[in-house]
C-alpha cells in the first residue's frame, strides 16, 4: 500500500512513530506499506481519518483526497527521561533521551506540561505494565489509594514503580503486581522513613 508510505513520509513520521500514534505494531506498518498484509475495515477507517483522506484514496482506487480530518499540529511531544536523578525528575535537556509524539486522544490529555515517559525495566508490575514498555507519568507529589506511582524510597536514592496503598495514618504500602512471586510489597513507615511520590502513572504503551 504505497499511498500509506507516501502519506507517512509527507508527515515526516517513522514507522514506529505512526504505529505509536495509531496503537498498532510498527512491523505491521511495513507489512501494510509493502502490500503483504491487508488493513481491516476498522484500521482502514482509523488510518484514513488520521491522515485526512478517504478510504478509497488510501486503497488506491481514487485520486480524490479529503483533507482536514486530521491535524498533526495537535500532537503532543512528551519527553522520555533517560534516568531519574536522586530527587524530583528534572525535565532538563541532559536528562531527556528523546521525545515521543502522541495524540491527545490516546490518554485523554490536553497539554504536555508536567508529563514525561519512563521506560520500565523489570517485572515487578508486569501484570499491568510490560517490561520494556513506557509509562506516561504526571508529575505530582500525591496519589489516591490504588494509583500506580513513581516514588522515591531509601533516603530518596531509589525510584520504584508500584501501586500505592494506604494502610493507615502511619503506614503505606508500595505493592507489586507481577506474575512472579518473588516480588514483595514495600512497607513505608511515614514517621521514620523518607518517602516521596514524584508522579502518578496515567497511561502506558509498548513500542513494537
Amino acid at each position: 500500500m504505497n499511498r500509506l508510505k507516501i502519506l507517512r513520509e509527507e508527515k515526516n513520521l517513522t514507522k514506529t512513530e505512526l504505529a505509536t500514534l495509531l496503537n498498532v505494531k510498527s512491523q505491521s506498518i511495513g507489512q501494510y506499506e509493502r502490500g503483504e498484509r491487508d488493513l481491516s475495515t476498522e484500521k482502514l477507517i482509523r488510518f484514513a481519518n488520521f491522515f485526512g483522506v478517504t478510504t478509497d484514496y488510501l486503497l488506491g482506487v481514487s485520486n480524490t483526497r479529503l483533507s482536514d480530518s486530521a491535524d498533526l499540529n495537535n500532537l503532543l511531544h512528551i519527553p522520555v527521561l533517560g534516568k531519574i536523578p536522586a530527587g524530583m525528575p528534572v525535565l532538563a535537556v541532559e536528562n531527556i533521551l528523546k521525545y515521543l509524539p502522541i495524540s491527545p486522544d490516546m490518554f485523554s490529555i490536553t497539554e504536555e506540561q508536567d508529563l514525561f515517559f519512563l521506560k520500565v525495566d523489570g517485572e515487578s508490575m508486569n501484570n499491568v505494565v510490560a517490561n520494556g514498555s513506557y509509562v506516561l507519568v504526571k508529575k505530582q507529589d500525591y496519589a489516591e489509594n490504588g494509583n500506580i506511582v513513581v516514588a522515591l524510597v531509601n533516603n530518596n536514592d531509589e525510584a520504584t514503580l508500584k501501586r500505592y496503598k494506604i494502610i493507615d495514618n502511619q503506614f503505606i504500602m508500595l505493592e507489586p503486581d507481577s506474575s512472579f512471586t518473588e516480588f514483595e510489597p514495600i512497607i513505608i513507615n511515614l514517621k521514620n522513613q523518607n518517602f516521596r511520590i514524584i508522579g502518578k502513572v496515567i497511561g502506558n504503551y509498548k513500542e513494537w
